[in-house]
């Protein structure tokens, strides 16, 4: 089995995005085990290599180029249609296909999903983003009632549901990036996360939802919308609560009750250990040996299993105006 090279493509290095931290920590994963470097393809920068340079200068069947970033998938599976490409999948409903020998890695079941529908002839894995050990119950005194991020969080949670809690508890409304959320998880009782609207507005999924499962980690409760991935591991009323039923009085009922009698509560760390660091890479080594074995297979055998996918798939928006057609 011939072990290649791999290259993590990445517009730019600095971006403030979740998906963008997360697809870091792979790379630095992957450092462990195999070669694997950053490749930027929209903006040269110091000491980091760039795509033109690193297609034209290195042999093609000894490296792995691994893409993620949605909005551009396009364009990169046409500049690189010659050559080895995983697609690490976050977020879904950008109505690109994947050609059946580019294998998927998804981070949460529901992209596998996604793409087990509409790439069934593919090789597709699940590898969930890691829960960095820093997330951990300190023990600290939790002197914020409840927590809102404003970036991704729908209008009713901040212009609704924020008004209505201020005037009960402390509450804590951060409106700008932070580089490490721990510390003030650990502060926290309550924390808040409404990211459906958001994603419904970009047309696409939340691809795996980093924020509760770091918060449950470092012992908060949670409220929380369950779209997309987020369902992969929120359980109502056993590690979490749904947020935004019905009406605005029974979400801040519930919300301060929470607040309340809140006690620390260990119960929810095991599921937090299943994305912790050693897990993962274990399932990084077992699925980069199946990927080199499928490209050795590729350049002897020619793909031969009927395409049953003959559109491209449907983005969220398309897939809601057609049941709305029925109705």
């Amino acid at each position: 089995m011939t072990q290649r090279n791999l290259y993590f493509l990445f517009p730019e290095m600095n971006i403030h995005s979740g998906g963008h931290i997360a697809q870091l920590r792979f790379m630095a994963m992957t450092q462990s085990f195999f070669y694997a470097q950053p490749v930027t393809y929209k903006k040269k920068e110091k000491d980091i290599l760039f795509l033109n340079d690193v297609i034209k200068d290195i042999s093609a069947t000894n490296n792995i180029y691994v893409i993620h970033w949605g909005p551009h998938i396009q364009e990169l599976l046409t500049k690189l249609k010659d050559f080895n490409v995983v697609y690490f999948a976050h977020s879904t409903g950008y109505k690109f296909k994947i050609p059946s020998k580019v294998p998927i890695i998804n981070v949460s079941k529901h992209s596998q999903g996604y793409w087990g529908r509409f790439a069934p002839n593919n090789l597709i894995f699940y590898l969930p983003n890691e829960i960095s050990d820093k997330y951990q119950n300190k023990q600290e005194e939790r002197k914020i009632d409840v927590l809102v991020q404003k970036r991704k969080s729908s209008k009713y949670l901040i212009e609704d549901l924020v008004p209505a809690l201020n005037p009960h508890c402390n509450l804590t409304l951060i409106d700008y990036w932070v580089e490490d959320l721990a510390t003030i998880f650990n502060q926290t009782k309550v924390y808040l996360y409404d990211s459906t609207e958001y994603w419904v507005q970009a047309k696409a999924s939340e691809g795996f939802g980093l924020p509760p499962l770091e918060a449950i980690a470092c012992g908060c409760t949670i409220f929380s919308s369950l779209n997309d991935a987020l369902s992969d591991y929120l359980d109502p009323s056993f590690n979490c609560h749904k947020l935004r039923v019905y009406s605005k009085e029974y979400d801040v009922q519930r919300i301060l009750k929470a607040v309340e009698n809140w006690q620390d509560n260990s119960a929810n760390i095991d599921i937090v250990n299943n994305y912790r660091l050693p897990l993962i890479k274990e399932r990084i080594v077992r699925i980069f040996e199946e990927i080199n074995s499928f490209f050795d297979h590729q350049q002897s055998f020619s793909e031969n299993i009927p395409n049953i996918i003959k559109n491209k798939p449907f983005s969220v928006d398309k897939i809601i105006n057609k049941l709305k057609s029925f109705f």
